[in-house]
């Protein structure tokens, strides 16, 4: 069989990807360094196979558009208009910042004020992988720190979605007064022609075509209907409106999240986004020339500086200004203190429209691999000024059922201990009430607080992978743990932690498969209950009468 570029570019970009992304999360780093450092290892900058780059460049243009169909299946208005008062004046601000920085080193390199302009816009967006996973990471997602964060994102996302759409109209218009307001006002047009189509008709004709499909009953035809939809949607936009194909994809996605249906799509379309995403990521790392790691440190150097310390700074006085608490703006200022997948789509327009030298490009991808490899020593490093006692509901919330307990033991004994009060941990508290028994709450999510706080139950806010909060909970002298969390690795290390301060404690922990049950086992749990498991033997128990 001959092996032509096409399948030798995704198998070796693939392959490495793997191997590099696997290497990276074994090191506890995100696998998009990973999969970047593949695209290096095969790109034209390092000795050895190099992959055809015009394919690799077609393929990432797929990736792209999934990326963007992906953002906008998730883009939840409700989540930004909660934390709007926050999250949109400052992602605003810190954008401004942060482009302004940019434009400052920019006329410095000596590049056009346009070059400038794309630079630092490129510099002051985040990546949504690298935030999202931090985020998930230290349980803060359903936090109202994870919340404007997340929010803040959005705007920021909706902020490069614009720039991708205006920034090649303006580019062609040049400095011509009146040729630019003439660009300026079709490109508006042709937006705005596209989206009043989309509400009015794509919002009724693509939900349809999914329940359609979804009533054949296939799910092969229902997962090529969604990427049907997805890849004609964006096709459409560019080759109908003149607007870009990642808008077009965002979009697409924007309306199918409004159907019932959202979750049903999202999984069935997640193989393919993650695998094109992966060759995106790969695409841009062979266009990475690591030289200019040796040819220009200094200005690696200021590029890594306006994103890790620049536009951080600059969130922590917003999120502070705005009254929100040093816990907050910490959290805030860590979660930005890197970039991503918009930076790189807007790295190859600047060269594309010949707006900066490729030494642009190799700037932003140099600080995009370093920020995201130091972004967890960041993230640590805030948790430790603030401390973990700290990071608790916040501050301006005056309801005192939300108001966070400091780290202090409980006078409690022979008691039990929950750690983790969702699904699960709410049900054993709820049954241990009625029983009559005294319970504590090992907890870090602000909902689920509030809810063992309204029950009556000694609540201690912390990670209970932090060993300060089993203390707290006076381990030594309960009679049993309950480890309710889903996170089969953090729950190893609760039931590692609790074993070694009480060796007779009775530790019961949930499981998800009979890989982590022998994991949860081998960290000193006694008995594991795994809810598949118990679902079948209900089953069988109603059955047999």
């Amino acid at each position: 069989m001959h092996l032509g570029p096409l399948l030798a570019t995704l198998v070796a970009g693939l392959v490495l990807a793997f191997i590099f992304g696997a290497l990276a999360y074994k090191a506890r780093l995100s696998p998009l360094v990973g999969y970047l450092l593949a695209g290096v290892v095969i790109g034209p900058a390092t000795p050895g196979f190099v992959a055809d780059l015009p394919l690799a460049a077609e393929l990432s243009e797929l990736g792209v558009i999934l990326l963007m169909f992906g953002v906008g299946l998730h883009f939840s208005l409700k989540d930004l208009l909660s934390v709007r008062a926050i999250a949109i004046p400052g992602a605003i601000v810190q954008i401004a910042v942060a482009t302004a920085l940019g434009m400052g080193l920019a006329r410095l390199l000596g590049w056009h004020l346009a070059g400038g302009f794309v630079f630092g816009l490129a510099l002051s967006v985040a990546s949504t992988v690298v935030l999202l996973r931090a985020l998930q990471e230290r349980r803060l997602i359903d936090t109202e720190r994870g919340r404007i964060a997340v929010g803040w994102l959005i705007v920021e996302d909706l902020a490069m979605v614009l720039a991708l759409v205006l920034i090649p109209a303006l580019s062609a218009a040049g400095d011509g007064g009146s040729t630019l307001y003439a660009a300026l006002g079709l490109t508006l047009l042709k937006l705005a022609g596209f989206v009043l189509f989309m509400m009015l008709v794509g919002r009724r004709l693509i939900p349809a075509l999914l329940h359609w499909v979804a009533h054949t009953g296939s799910r092969e035809l229902f997962s090529l209907s969604v990427l049907a939809v997805a890849l004609g949607v964006a096709a459409g936009a560019a080759w109908l409106f003149g607007v870009s194909f990642a808008l077009g994809a965002f979009f697409a996605g924007m309306i199918l999240a409004e159907s019932t249906l959202s979750h049903r799509a999202a999984e069935e379309s997640l193989p393919l986004r993650d695998a094109f995403a992966v060759l995106f990521f790969v695409s841009v790392g062979m266009l990475f020339d690591p030289r200019i790691l040796l040819q220009a440190p200094l200005a690696v150097a200021a590029t890594l500086g306006i994103i890790l310390v620049g536009k951080s700074l600059a969130a922590w006085i917003i999120v502070r200004l705005l009254g929100r608490s040093h816990a907050t703006a910490l959290t805030i200022s860590a979660s930005l203190a890197q970039i991503g997948e918009f930076s790189f789509i807007l790295a190859g327009l600047g060269v594309a429209l010949g707006l900066f030298p490729q030494q642009g490009r190799d700037l932003i991808l140099a600080g995009a691999i370093l920020s995201i490899l130091l972004n967890p020593l960041i993230f640590g490093i805030c948790e430790r000024i603030a401390g973990r006692a700290q990071f608790a509901p916040e501050a301006e919330d005056k309801d005192p059922r939300t108001q966070p307990l400091a780290l202090i033991e409980t006078t409690l004994r022979e008691h039990a201990v929950i750690v983790g009060y969702g699904r699960v941990g709410s049900l054993i508290g709820a049954r241990l009430h009625e029983q009559g028994h005294d319970f504590v709450v090992i907890e870090d999510r602000d909902r689920p607080v509030l809810a063992a706080r309204e029950q009556g139950a000694c609540v201690i806010f912390a990670n209970a992978a932090n060993p300060h909060a089993l203390q707290a909970a006076n381990i030594a002298a309960a009679r049993c743990l309950y480890v309710a969390i889903p996170q089969s690795f953090e729950a190893g290390q609760v039931i590692q932690q609790a074993r070694a301060l009480k060796p007779d404690l009775l530790i019961i922990a949930r499981s998800h498969s009979d890989a982590e049950t022998t994991h949860l086992m081998n960290c000193g749990a006694d008995h594991t209950i795994m809810g598949e498991r118990e679902i079948a033997l209900g089953m069988l128990r109603l059955a047999a009468g």
